[in-house]
């Protein structure tokens, strides 16, 4: 890592902004983060100044004793017009035992993390997230399309006019009501493969094929002959198969199939924090300190972004910009940067992080 740039009171510059007590703690732990690129306790104590043991117990009174998934709120960027949704799998094998550890859809031992974001550079920004699994799902006499709902549902007073992207796995009937119902403007992509019930104003049913190069559009169309979306397709070359889009009534179909490409970047924000960071490899006995380090690491995340992508504007051509995302420059890169650069780097980077927090913090998933 870019040993002059993530300092600990540079971070410390970051968490001053997200945390109102135990700031020197939170930016130690956030460096151990990143210098270890693992949210796992152990692995982060190893990478911290002082004895591993003296470490581990430190981390476990900071999680004890705070909250960082409320630091992570204050990322909320109330100037956006988009919110980026996606779930990902973590597989926890060896955690058959776990509380919250369920069954994934391929019967693997693991959990689900469904994330709330912002665009941010070619990233995203998270901003809110929560976690269940087939176990919690049946424990809390829930499913998943009610923690769906209960993610969303907490936002109608945020989203306003921001419109919200989510994947495939988003598109059933029941979902879509409620967006209707709450008047959330959204983008969703449509599951297409169980070839969904999609009528017109004529109650004849849309077949969804399309040609290679080709796109197509429909608006004012009834999903299960109950919902009333608009619907867009498109298959690109270089694709294996077409992609759908619908979208609420108030968004043209046009614009859905064009906003809809920024949902990569939560994909590629993920990638990054699985690959550079094992988010995937997270691991602790208790869902409620699992969730911390989730936040903790969406921290370090966000940060090291933010410093990665100032590197990058600064020290790389456009060619070589579009190789590496910007924590990828400051974990991997090790870049020589001379003293002037760097503080220029960290001034800058700290401004845009602060004008991301200034906004009223608020409660939501």
């Amino acid at each position: 890592m870019n040993i002059e740039v993530a300092t600990i009171d540079n971070i410390k510059r970051f968490t001053d902004q997200c945390f109102d007590r135990e700031s020197q703690k939170a930016a130690e732990i956030i460096k151990g983060i990143l210098d270890a690129h693992s949210p796992r306790i152990s692995d982060i104590s190893n990478a911290m100044e002082k004895s591993s043991d003296a470490n581990y117990k430190a981390i476990q009174r900071f999680i004890d004793k705070n909250d960082p998934k409320e630091a992570v709120q204050r990322f909320y960027d109330s100037d956006s017009p988009y919110i980026l949704g996606d779930p990902t799998d973590i597989e926890r094998p060896q955690a058959k035992k776990t509380d919250y550890v369920g069954k994934l859809k391929d019967k693997k031992p693991g959990f689900q993390i469904l994330v709330l974001a912002t665009p941010y550079r070619g990233r995203a920004i998270p901003f809110s997230f929560i976690t269940y699994s087939s176990k919690t799902i049946g424990s809390e006499i829930s499913s998943r399309n009610k923690e769906h709902s209960r993610a969303i549902g907490e936002l109608k007073d945020l989203l306003g006019d921001k419109i919200l992207i989510l994947d495939r796995e988003f598109s059933y009937e029941w979902f879509l009501e409620e967006l209707v119902e709450a008047g959330i403007h959204f983008i969703i992509r449509l599951k297409s493969g169980n070839n969904p019930t999609i009528l017109n104003d004529e109650n004849d049913r849309i077949s969804l094929t399309i040609g290679l190069g080709e796109e197509e559009h429909y608006h004012g169309v009834y999903y299960k002959g109950n919902v009333a979306v608009n619907l867009a397709g498109k298959w690109e070359k270089g694709f294996k198969e077409p992609m759908w889009v619908i979208s609420s009534t108030n968004i043209s179909s046009s614009r859905a199939l064009e906003v809809y490409g920024l949902r990569m970047k939560i994909e590629e924000s993920f990638r990054d924090m699985k690959s550079l960071l094992a988010l995937d490899k997270i691991m602790n006995k208790k869902r409620e300190n699992m969730k911390k380090m989730v936040a903790l690491l969406i921290l370090a995340y966000s940060i090291g972004l933010i410093l990665g992508e100032e590197i990058r504007d600064r020290l790389y051509n456009e060619r070589k910009r579009k190789l590496y995302s910007g924590l990828f420059i400051l974990l991997k890169r090790n870049d020589n940067i001379i003293r002037r650069i760097w503080k220029d780097i960290m001034n800058t980077a700290y401004s845009l992080f602060n004008v991301i927090v200034s906004g009223n913090v608020r409660t939501n998933v």
